[in-house]
């Protein structure tokens, strides 16, 4: 049977903010699920790192779990804290930035 998820403990309570980990002058990734439906996917952001303007073909919902980071979409910017979340919608340019260290859940849909 192929595997779904992958790179987090199964049948266990975790604390997703502990699944990733900040990394000096980094933006550090953890993928979770890929596939042509979804994407899930933890981000730790140090302080200032970004993921410049870019779009997706999906929707892109964005969960804060440690940190404020600044979410651009579409030139506007929104600021989120721990407990957050705002959805990028498919075809808007959208960027993320550490306005301090940030983690995310990022789960898109196409």
């Amino acid at each position: 049977m192929k595997e779904i998820m992958k790179n987090i403990s199964k049948a266990e309570v975790l604390m997703l903010k502990e699944q990733v980990s900040y990394m000096d002058n980094q933006v550090v990734s953890k993928t979770l699920i890929q596939n042509e439906k979804v994407s899930v996917t933890l981000f730790a952001f140090d302080k200032e790192e970004e993921i410049s303007t870019h779009e997706s073909n999906g929707d892109a919902f964005v969960l804060c779990l440690d940190g404020v980071g600044k979410i651009t979409i579409d030139g506007t910017e929104n600021i989120l804290k721990e407990g957050q979340s705002i959805v990028m919608p498919a075809q808007k340019p959208h960027a993320v930035f550490g306005q301090e260290r940030f983690k995310m859940l990022l789960v898109v849909v196409f």
